[in-house]
């Protein structure tokens, strides 16, 4: 059997990995691929791997005698009962030290899982989120490694080559790529970066609703604003391109290709999770839990035609000054977008307490500032915050952020009841807005929420004249008895 000659190898040649291994390639390393459809191997090495530095294998026994040793494995498959196949057919052909990587939108609790099995075979395993899509994965993904940290300095160079470049803090270019944490925390990380990209996509199309609705911007029109927008504080990846889909023409129609797209949005999964992290860890995400539902409830597309012409609404009323109400929507988009964010960091940091881990909050900034579907130059200032005062609590507290809340917020709110009042529905902003309300409000009326869990439950409450800490149970009828509970919930 030849020696090998392969500075890593990649399992799953569809369109990431396919990108991926070329951007590998491009950075000076010989790649070994291998799909489970081998018939791809041989017409990727015959197409775009022609004449590159690429080892084409039939199966995982050539595939892995194929990489130099440690040997490292990455895998593009699938998430779920795929990757467990795939570790299944590779793991008893490697050998202590080797690395397997799982490149996928992987649930962070089955990377956690994985790791404990890999390191009972003497295996070391990573979990590494992989942003950027198509184009990314080719010129520079964003990349968020965890897991075994032992295998970080082997695989180091490799990501780091292929990763995107962003300029930090102090102006000098590092990678976005850097080790994240233990067990499932690369994953984790992705897993938020991908329920923040749900919540800038909603606000984006609400924008979009309110001022197609309410301006009557018209497709070229909308595709000068977010131009515009894209010079501005809301400079990023997402704006750019959605300037660029108001921009093009249907080949077919001749008219902007957006107005004949059908309103029925789908998901692959990551912002559940995310929400269900939330849920877990009793974290308020509620924007992103309202863009994951804005996708369930456009999905309901002949229920919600069939509902039009019999649920009432009141008239559209076009607003009489459309650049102040763009600049409005602007303000309003840009003030819901930092809520996102102090959201997700606020998640991230409530499950790095409880799984024990240590996110470098800051570092995962830099790591999205390039190559990844959310970034934009807005997060240059979340380091930077993080950089000033790593216990930040929450983004919304930072001086910066705070200032900038202020100085939105007056059109936040105009834009707001605007849509409320014309009946257009903006559920992510709406709950943006109600999130830093509720924030910023040092007596919420969950006073009389413990009243009522403890007359129906006796599940007693706090006093503002007692200690914290003290609870205290009301005999609220006079029928019941002075039994308090500490376990029962209704």
């Amino acid at each position: 059997m030849p020696s090998p000659t392969a500075d890593i190898g990649l399992i799953g040649l569809a369109v990431m990995g396919e990108n991926l291994v070329l951007n590998m390639e491009s950075r000076g390393y010989t790649v070994a691929v291998y799909n489970r459809t081998t018939a791809r191997v041989d017409e990727f090495i015959a197409g775009r791997g022609k004449g590159k530095k690429f080892v084409g294998a039939h199966s995982p026994k050539e595939f892995v005698a194929s990489i130099k040793r440690p040997r490292k494995v990455m895998m593009l498959v699938k998430a779920g009962q795929p990757v467990d196949d795939t570790i299944a057919q590779i793991a008893p052909l490697l050998e202590p030290g080797d690395i397997l990587i799982d490149g996928g939108n992987t649930h962070f609790p089955d990377t956690t899982r994985r790791m404990k099995e890999a390191n009972a075979r003497g295996l070391l395993y990573v979990g590494t989120g992989v942003s950027g899509g198509e184009e990314g994965a080719l010129k520079g993904p964003s990349i968020m490694p965890g897991g075994d940290a032992k295998a970080w300095p082997e695989i180091k160079p490799i990501f780091q080559a292929i990763a995107a470049r962003a300029k930090d803090t102090s102006g000098a270019e590092a990678p976005c790529c850097d080790w994240v944490g233990p067990e499932g925390a690369g994953h984790f990380v992705k897993m938020v970066h991908n329920g923040i990209e749900y919540g800038d996509m909603q606000l984006i199309c609400e924008s979009y609703h309110i001022l197609k609705d309410l301006c009557g911007l018209t497709p070229a029109e909308l595709q000068k604003v977010f131009a515009k927008w894209n010079t501005g504080v809301l400079d990023s990846y997402l704006i750019e391109i959605t300037a660029d889909i108001f921009g093009y023409t249907d080949p077919e129609t001749g008219k902007p290709l957006v107005d004949f797209i059908l309103d029925k949005a789908g998901q692959k999964g990551t912002g559940k999770w995310t929400v269900d992290a939330a849920t877990e860890n009793g974290v308020p995400l509620t924007l992103i839990a309202e863009a994951v539902f804005a996708r369930c409830l456009s999905a309901q597309k002949d229920e919600r035609t069939a509902a039009a012409p019999l649920l009432a609404g009141p008239p559209v009323q076009k607003v009489s000054d459309r650049d102040q109400f763009v600049a409005d929507v602007e303000m309003a988009l840009y003030a819901s977008k930092i809520v996102s964010y102090a959201q997700g960091y606020a998640l991230m940091a409530a499950q790095a307490k409880e799984s024990k881990w240590e996110l470098n909050n800051g570092g995962i900034a830099l790591m999205w500032r390039g190559g990844c579907i959310i970034r934009s130059a807005f997060l240059g200032k979340i380091k930077a915050a993080f950089d000033s005062n790593p216990k930040l609590v929450n983004l919304l507290v930072d001086p910066y952020f705070a200032g900038e809340l202020g100085r939105a917020q007056h059109g936040w709110r105009r834009a707001i009841a605007a849509g409320v009042t014309n009946g257009i529905p903006l559920p992510a902003m709406a709950s943006a807005l109600a999130y830093y309300d509720g924030y910023r409000t040092a007596r919420l009326p969950a006073n009389l929420l413990q009243a009522q869990r403890d007359y129906f439950g006796a599940h007693t409450y706090e006093r503002t004249d007692k200690p914290r800490g003290q609870f205290f149970h009301t005999n609220w009828t006079g029928r019941g008895g002075t039994t308090a509970s500490t376990t029962y919930n209704a």
